[in-house]
């Protein structure tokens, strides 16, 4: 079936939820206003369902391909790119200095979700583009700025971000990239780096890669690693493409899913690179483009949900079998359908809901320099990451189910959007990664942050007891457990904190999944059904989660390596 850009949906989110009021009535956003926001969610939607989604089966059929050391894009990408070029789409949240809309970067959020929906592989594309506009606006130097940033943000140029080796995973501190000073202000920089997402295309002119490789002079570790601008053809004195840089795309990798975004094995063979940020100072550069990707993948994971759904949706209202209690139809009317669309619909919500908090929270960051704000937004992160993909694997997966045996053909689409979410709980930080950051490095503050989040959710809740006694006492009860729980996890050591991260992140997300639902129910009564599918049939998974939680690291390693192999 055909996408249907869920504009109204996002903007009651937006509106009613989460308080984008709050964004654009500060001083550096005056120009958000409800008009502008509808027309560019109106227009976005109505590019992804015209020139986007149609090529999403298709990319998955006919891949991208490595011909003669050059990566070629899957068939339709190069005009549906050119759209997003044109169209200025790089850009909405970037810069006007250098050509971006500066618009919040909670409207960039809600048009890449779309996007995502429409094609998850050529939405790559751009996300990683704004990334490294992101870490070159905070971290490079004016001269760099003003050669890349011009070319990113109009999408002549696309970026990469470069961490993963061979040898390393996710201990990027153990990388043997290294960096050599050439005398003249360059580095020559030398190294293999793997999946990196679109490492090479023929929709752009220039391909910019920012590797992590480490100085002469570098410690060991996380603490040595240095940032390197480092593009496909070198810059010339008009700042057009050049000669060729010594790199290249060794291969693509094979993969489970997303088919048409080249997942490339770069080899950099002193490539002349430029120094972003400080010297050893590489990995707070990374982390402003890694943790803008990491809530661009938990939208990625809002994004297939929805195109899932959707798809689910059209095919049980079609499929005629069996008797129901309302008579002979769709089997969208057996119980166990219907639940599971429910809970589809449900968690959905609750991903998108997290998710464009997290990025209100940002923007509020920037336009108030509020630490507040900076503390909501990091605490965040990790739970729409997380939970955001863990939705898009869960409803992908029951959009399969609904479809029974027909789900498993690939003709009916269901099994693609099944195939590539499921590399998004893992790039980007895996989300055992992410939970484990939400208990330690998020909980660094005491617990603050999420006991200020915590207190609004209950205090709203008390509120609502007037109107909706039932599910707002259910939901204060939860937010109270998870506080208590909170008290009980920042006593433990760390081993034992991150035995029960997991459990520790899904309870947080159910918790403000039924705070969420009950908001959507008080302002909108047509919601309240599925208000109280979520407060009565998903949130009270917190006591299960919670209880897993407290039981430590203890009994995970009483099961010995030998135990696990009998």
């Amino acid at each position: 079936m055909p996408y249907r850009a869920p504009v109204a949906e996002i903007r009651f989110v937006l509106d009613r939820i989460v308080g984008f009021d709050q964004v654009n009535g500060t001083e550096l956003f005056t120009d958000a206003t409800p008009d502008t926001v509808e027309a560019i969610l109106l227009e976005a939607g109505k590019l992804v369902e015209t020139e986007i989604a149609p090529l999403n089966k298709g990319s998955d059929q006919h891949h991208s391909r490595l011909e003669n050391g050059k990566v070629r894009a899957a068939p339709g990408f190069d005009r549906a790119y050119a759209a997003i070029r044109d169209g200025g789409w790089v850009g909405v949240a970037s810069s006007p200095d250098y050509g971006g809309m500066g618009l919040p970067f909670t409207v960039s959020t809600a048009v890449n979700e779309m996007m995502a929906s429409g094609c998850l592989a050529l939405q790559l594309k751009p996300l990683l583009s704004q990334g490294q506009i992101e870490a070159l606006e905070h971290h490079a130097s004016d001269a760099l700025k003003a050669l890349y940033l011009p070319k990113l943000i109009s999408g002549e140029w696309s970026g990469t971000m470069n961490l993963t080796e061979p040898h390393a995973g996710s201990d990027v501190g153990a990388l043997r990239s290294k960096a050599e000073p050439k005398g003249d202000g360059s580095y020559a920089v030398t190294g293999q780096k793997i999946f990196i997402t679109w490492g090479d295309s023929d929709l752009v002119e220039n391909v910019c890669h920012l590797v992590l490789a480490r100085l002469p002079d570098g410690a060991p570790g996380t603490k040595g690693i240095s940032l390197f601008m480092v593009p496909k053809f070198l810059p010339d004195e008009n700042g057009n493409p050049g000669q060729a840089n010594s790199l290249k795309v060794v291969s693509i990798e094979h993969k489970l899913g997303i088919h048409g975004s080249p997942t490339c094995v770069m080899q950099f063979d002193g490539a002349t690179g430029w120094l972003v940020g400080a010297p050893h100072g590489g990995m707070a550069a990374m982390f402003t483009m890694m943790n803008n990707a990491r809530l661009g993948v938990g939208m990625q994971g809002v994004a297939v949900a929805e195109a899932a759904y959707q798809h689910a949706l059209a095919y049980a209202q079609d499929r005629k079998q069996g008797k129901t209690p309302l008579g002979a139809t769709g089997i969208i009317d057996h119980a166990d359908v219907r639940r599971m669309l429910a809970a589809m619909k449900a968690d959905l919500f609750t991903a998108r809901a997290i998710g464009l908090a997290c990025a209100v929270a940002l923007d509020m960051a920037r336009a108030t320099g509020s630490a507040e704000w900076e503390a909501r937004a990091a605490l965040l992160t990790p739970i729409a990451k997380a939970f955001g993909t863990d939705v898009g694997n869960e409803v992908a997966s029951a959009g399969v189910q609904i479809h029974g045996g027909m789900g498993f053909i690939e003709e009916t689409g269901a099994a693609q959007y099944l195939r590539d979410a499921r590399i998004l709980p893992i790039y980007e930080g895996t989300n055992g990664i992410q939970a484990m950051d939400l208990v330690a490095r998020k909980m660094m503050d005491g617990g603050a942050a999420a006991f200020r989040l915590l207190q609004e959710v209950e205090d709203h809740a008390r509120d609502a007891r007037s109107t909706q006694p039932d599910l707002a006492g259910a939901v204060w009860n939860a937010a109270e457990a998870l506080r208590e729980a909170t008290e009980w996890l920042l006593a433990q050591d760390l081993n034992d904190r991150f035995a029960g991260a997991t459990c520790y992140l899904r309870a947080f997300a159910r918790v403000l999944g039924g705070h969420y639902h009950l908001k959507a129910a008080l302002a909108d009564p047509a919601r309240l059904p599925l208000a109280t599918v979520t407060i009565k049939r998903l949130l009270p998974e917190h006591i299960g989660l919670l209880a897993q939680m407290r039981e430590g690291a203890a009994g995970l390693y009483d099961l010995t390596p030998d135990l696990l192999a009998q």
